[in-house]
């Protein structure tokens, strides 16, 4: 028998479309004599939807014809499993459309990969691809993330984070201890976007006034870093869970400019491919491989393997491992680092704990096709709600129905 594979993807999120194309390119590595898949698409306005249609990549060039041609649904559990019904309930025809045995959330930024899908999985009480609450929680968390990692010491670059509205109430006070603390250049960013989203490079006071700014329009907690002069950036993916990892070989991305930037990530970099890139994903079928800039970061420009000494490469491996176990992670996850060039003092910067395409392409790298290093997910998956079945969450006894002083107690807090 199948296992039907839940794909929850989209999102209330700035990496909405991202999480749809990296759907696309999953469904087409996930083994179909292994899985069901049960697509259940989460609309921009928070609605889940299922239907066949949404797995087809081209069908999002019309989100209107598409989403008529889907089910509205909410997925429930309800005692006997976890159910995918429609809602509204129909006066005729099926409620229940189709039953889930393991989710796999893909998406990224708010909203979901920052813990609020893991919860949500939690409730469910099923089997999920992917960190936990709190490790999505941190790992989206840019200050909170850079607090962790020191504290584990790990090596990070020296950081100022505030909320928006201690900037606005004493904006001079910030900026002062910005410049005491940090020497420019900056890096000034929001503390829980993820896709190079609301950053900005600042030189001096006047670039540093204008990009907490421009953060602020993303986020109420900003995070200014110290810049690293003469950059190389190294990315490295990990699988695993707590106990157990392995990691990928290194790349290193190229950009268009000083900032790894949103269009770099997923279109390529500069303006003509932005335009390509945006016209090979409308017009793709899902799974065809062929989405000129539809890949994310499968199609930035880089190099792998990453140009560096063999040490270096062990270091940063270890690095992601250690990184990856630290904040508690499970499953794939891809770890970015930041090298300076003439000294080869390596930081991490951060992690993406649902990253963009999965990072198959630094899988296949390493001798892992797509569709072995999903497969090790799921197991994965399955593996931690095993684990975690054994553990006690609640107890048997109902105390409201226990006789005695409880009683009492209840009846000294009516009226």
């Amino acid at each position: 028998m199948k296992i039907k594979l839940g794909i929850f993807f989209g999102g209330k999120s700035v990496e909405h479309e991202i999480a749809v194309i990296t759907m696309s390119q999953a469904i087409s590595a996930i083994d179909p004599e292994k899985y069901e898949i049960v697509p259940i698409y989460i609309s921009k306005e928070g609605v889940m939807y299922t239907g066949d249609d949404l797995l087809d990549l081209y069908a999002y060039k019309d989100m209107e014809v598409l989403l008529k041609r889907s089910y509205k649904v909410s997925v429930v559990n309800d005692g006997k499993g976890v159910k995918v019904v429609r809602c509204p309930a129909p006066w005729i025809g099926k409620r229940v459309l189709n039953t889930i045995d393991v989710a796999f959330p893909i998406m990224h930024g708010t909203n979901g990969e920052d813990g609020t899908m893991a919860g949500f999985l939690n409730m469910l009480g099923i089997p999920y691809v992917g960190p936990d609450i709190l490790a999505s929680s941190i790992g989206m968390d840019k200050i909170l993330m850079k607090k962790v990692m020191k504290e584990s010491g790990l090596p990070v670059v020296d950081y100022v984070s505030f909320y928006s509205m201690e900037y606005i109430k004493d904006e001079e006070k910030i900026l002062h201890q910005i410049v005491e603390e940090l020497e420019f250049p900056v890096i000034v960013k929001p503390g829980n976007l993820g896709s190079s989203v609301g950053i900005k490079k600042a030189k001096d006071k006047a670039e540093l006034e204008e990009a907490i700014e421009f953060a602020m329009e993303f986020s109420d907690r900003i995070i200014v870093e110290k810049a690293v002069v003469n950059l190389k950036e190294i990315n490295c993916s990990v699988i695993g869970n707590i106990t157990e990892t392995q990691a990928s070989v290194c790349e290193e991305p190229f950009f268009s400019d000083e900032i790894l930037s949103y269009a770099d990530k997923y279109m390529g970099g500069n303006a003509s491919k932005n335009k390509a890139g945006m016209k090979g994903i409308a017009g793709a079928k899902a799974g065809s491989g062929k989405m000129n800039g539809g890949k994310g970061m499968a199609v930035a420009d880089k190099k792998l393997p990453a140009d560096i000494s063999d040490e270096k490469r062990d270091e940063i491996q270890k690095l992601a491992q250690e990184t990856f176990k630290v904040l508690g992670c499970s499953g794939v996850a891809r770890i970015d680092f930041l090298m300076d060039k003439e000294t080869e003092k390596v930081y991490v910067n951060e992690i993406n704990t649902i990253p963009g395409a999965l990072s198959y392409y630094l899988w296949e790298a390493t001798g892992k096709t797509f569709e072995q290093e999903l497969d090790e997910v799921i197991d994965i998956a399955l593996k931690r709600h095993r684990e975690r079945e054994k553990l006690t969450f609640s107890y048997d006894q109902n105390i409201l129905a226990m006789q005695g002083s409880s009683k009492m107690g209840m009846k000294g807090k009516m009226k």
